[in-house]
C-alpha cells in the first residue's frame, strides 16, 4: 500500500488521497436532487488493500462491526463500508504524514 501511495507528501490532505484511491465518491446532482455515486476510476490496487483492510477490520474488531451494523440500520451496507474505508484513509493520511513530517531534517 506505501509503495502504491509512493509518498504521503505528493497528497495536500486526505480528500486527495481518497480521490486517488478511488474511495472518496462523486457528486452527480441534478436539480434538486443531491447524490453520489462510487467512483470506479483511480488506483484499483490501492482500492483493493483499502477494502480488503475494512472487511478484515469488520469481521475481526468488535467496534468496526459495531459501527458498521449501527451505520447499515440506518443506510444501506455498501455505503456503510465507504464511509469505513473513508475513514480508513483518513487515518493512513495522518500516520503516513506524521512519519514524514517528524523525519524531516531541520534547517
Amino acid at each position: 500500500m506505501i509503495g502504491e501511495i509512493a509518498g504521503a507528501n505528493r497528497f495536500s490532505s486526505d480528500a486527495k488521497l481518497a480521490r486517488i484511491s478511488g474511495c472518496a465518491p462523486i457528486p452527480v446532482s441534478s436539480g434538486r436532487t443531491d447524490r453520489h455515486r462510487l467512483d470506479r476510476g483511480g488506483n484499483r490496487q490501492l482500492n483493493t488493500a483499502i477494502h480488503t483492510i475494512a472487511l478484515t477490520r469488520l469481521r475481526l474488531d468488535p467496534a468496526t462491526a459495531a459501527y458498521i451494523a449501527a451505520n447499515a440500520r440506518t443506510e444501506n451496507l455498501p455505503r456503510a463500508i465507504r464511509c469505513l474505508k473513508r475513514h480508513l484513509i483518513r487515518r493512513i493520511y495522518r500516520l503516513l504524514t506524521a512519519r514524514t513530517q517528524s523525519h524531516r531534517p531541520s534547517a
